[in-house]
């Protein structure tokens, strides 16, 4: 049965948090609202947390994960970045956009796109998953909370609970979250190409 975490979306509880990120680092799955919409998380290199992703979103093993990052100095060491690339994504984070770049040696294999080598990065704009960064200390193995064969993602923390409740460990609930998933930039090949429109504005890479 999962823990259920109702934090303060402007001002989120430190013991809250510091509990969440308790079980993160004893292997816990967990659901919780971004600046997009709600995502699934664990440690970097929880494999079994991994697989329990790959199963509750039925996923091959060309998706893209996301590291959520707190800041561009620890995004750095998962990722190769040119100046002219670190300069568009500073100028769009933090914010609802996922990049997708060539990874470093610091990220686990199983992570990778099987061809590419390449993952998904971001910056998020919300309070509540920054502090929750800042007391793990590293960043979170994330994806979308997208249920197979349907449209939209979960919005509600009680409902998510309510569903998931033996399929993740803990549901952080600070307030309603959106629908509409990260607009996602392929930076791979060093050019930008915009391969999923959603909350953040596509322009500046288009």
């Amino acid at each position: 049965m999962a823990r259920f975490f109702d934090v303060h979306p402007q001002d989120p509880q430190p013991r809250a948090l510091g509990q969440v990120v308790d079980l993160l680092q004893d292997g816990a799955l967990i659901a919780y609202p971004t600046d997009s919409c709600y995502a699934l998380g664990a440690q970097l290199g929880n494999r079994k947390a991994l697989d329990r992703i790959r199963t509750i979103r039925q996923l091959d093993d060309k998706h893209h994960f996301t590291l959520m990052c707190s800041n561009f100095a620890q995004m750095g060491r998962f990722v190769e970045m040119s100046n002219t690339v670190f300069r568009s994504l500073k100028a769009a984070t933090p914010g609802s956009y996922t990049f997708i770049l060539k990874a470093t040696s610091e990220v686990p294999k199983r992570l990778l796109h099987p061809k590419k080598k390449t993952v998904g990065v971001r910056i998020p704009d919300h309070r509540v998953v920054q502090a929750l960064l800042a007391e793990l200390g590293e960043p979170l193995l994330s994806t979308t909370l997208l249920l197979p064969d349907e449209d939209e993602p979960l919005t509600q923390g009680w409902e998510i609970k309510e569903r998931l409740d033996h399929q993740v460990d803990a549901v952080i609930d600070s307030g309603e979250c959106g629908t509409e998933p990260t607009t996602v930039v392929d930076f791979s090949s060093g050019v930008p190409e915009v391969v999923r429109v959603g909350m953040g504005d596509p322009s500046p890479f288009e």
